[in-house]
């Protein structure tokens, strides 16, 4: 179990982040067109995954702005922002932002990615929200970073998690 803050009141996450060196959690996600995508969806290529709360939220609107940003200048990189949104909501969002260079998943149906990935709220407001956080993934699917945001007011450390790649 993890302790993150939300303006200064501190709450649990189910677990921790999976270990620099640990081959990631597979995962089962919805796309924006309903399908389902998992790890191996992505082969090959290094990923980002951007995880918040909620796309509806100023501090996660702005990450996937700032990774959508990043991401054209990433060689062999997907950004795969994350959270429990219905995928018409992230959707919606990036439309309207004019956003492609990230693609949305969701994890709205079962929660079983933050439970895997050690990051859904177990407690407090934000309760069965996924934590801020950062993972990033080789091509093999090995994490070579993570970051979880220890207020969840605050965006992720953008330069730390890119210097990675």
């Amino acid at each position: 179990m993890a302790t993150v803050t939300l303006k200064g009141n501190e709450f649990n996450t189910s677990g921790e982040l999976p270990k620099v060196g640990s081959k990631a959690p597979n995962f089962s996600l919805t796309a924006g067109d309903l399908s389902t995508k998992s790890l191996s969806d992505f082969n090959g290529s290094k990923l980002v995954l951007n995880i918040f709360p909620s796309i509806d939220t100023g501090t996660c609107a702005a990450s996937v702005r700032q990774f959508n940003k990043e991401a054209g200048n990433l060689e062999n990189t997907k950004v795969l922002c994350i959270s429990r949104d219905l995928p018409f909501a992230q959707g919606r969002f990036c439309g309207a932002e004019g956003l492609d260079n990230v693609i949305n998943l969701s994890d709205y149906k079962t929660g079983q990615f933050g439970k895997d990935y050690g990051m859904i709220f177990i407690n407090g407001p934000l309760d069965a929200l996924l934590s801020r956080s950062v993972i990033i993934l080789n091509e093999e699917g090995t994490v070579i970073y993570t970051e979880q945001v220890s207020e969840t007011v605050n965006e992720p450390n953008y330069e730390n998690a890119l210097a990675v790649l």
